[in-house]
């Protein structure tokens, strides 16, 4: 069979990239700086996605137990102000959240969402049981927000070390915003806890290359002058999706 001279070769896709924790904040700063997007819209945005991935991984219907129940493992930086937006979202979803946040931050801009998420009923534990069982018969999962890229993962203290030892031995699934808690940002895990779910925010990191659990990701709002500059070669998201299973 003659193929025709005028036939096109098929485009190559490039490869997603993957992050380094350097990148990572050099991203966010432009944002910030030259783009003038705000702290919290990007918390917001990166909340809400969260939300929405959730219930595509876990939809309503899928729940075992009769409640909707999930709990939120908020930690003291901006990926526990996420993990606040990602509860006040699944709450307006129907889900039932409570959240557990043992330091809260000082900042006015992270007390807002926690005042939010009050406003709106969402229960807040006042500790974390170290008894695993009472976790894996009260939720469906857990989210964790605890530790994002930028805390340095050799530096985890108290309560959030141990926080990590108790979700390791949870049996209900554990789904893990921007970068599982306890692995360090620029290399695949060697510690922390295993998620079954990972939720990636801009673009994944260097840490989730090896990641082999349901992967998605929050990126949809990235203007496309970053995207050229940093080569993300982000896909295309369907429709109107803000959030990509990938």
């Amino acid at each position: 069979m003659n193929h025709s001279s005028n036939e096109k070769e098929p485009e190559t896709i490039e490869p997603l990239r993957y992050l380094s924790k350097m990148e990572v904040a050099t991203i966010e700063t432009e944002l910030l700086r030259d783009y003038r997007f705000g702290q919290q819209q990007l918390i917001e945005i990166w909340g809400h996605a969260c939300a929405i991935a959730v219930t595509k991984a876990f939809p309503l219907s899928s729940l075992s137990k009769k409640q909707p129940t999930l709990l939120v493992v908020c930690g003291p930086e901006q990926n526990g102000s996420i993990g606040l937006v990602c509860a006040r979202h699944l709450r307006m979803f129907e889900y039932e959240p409570t959240i557990f946040y043992p330091k809260r931050s000082p900042q006015s801009l992270h007390q807002a969402f926690t005042v939010q998420c009050e406003k709106m009923d969402i229960p807040f534990l006042s500790y974390l049981p170290t008894e695993v069982q009472l976790l894996n018969d009260a939720y469906n999962l857990v989210i964790d927000a605890i530790l994002g890229p930028e805390t340095e993962h050799k530096e985890v203290k108290e309560p959030y070390a141990g926080m990590l030892v108790t979700l390791r031995q949870a049996k209900i699934p554990i789904v893990s915003v921007d970068m599982p808690s306890g692995w360090d940002v620029d290399e695949p895990a060697k510690d922390g806890i295993n998620p079954e779910v990972l939720i990636s925010l801009t673009a994944p990191k260097k840490c989730a290359t090896g990641f082999s659990g349901n992967h998605f990701l929050a990126g949809r709002f990235l203007p496309y002058d970053i995207q050229k500059k940093f080569e993300l070669n982000l896909p295309e998201f369907p429709g109107t999706e803000c959030v990509i299973e990938l």
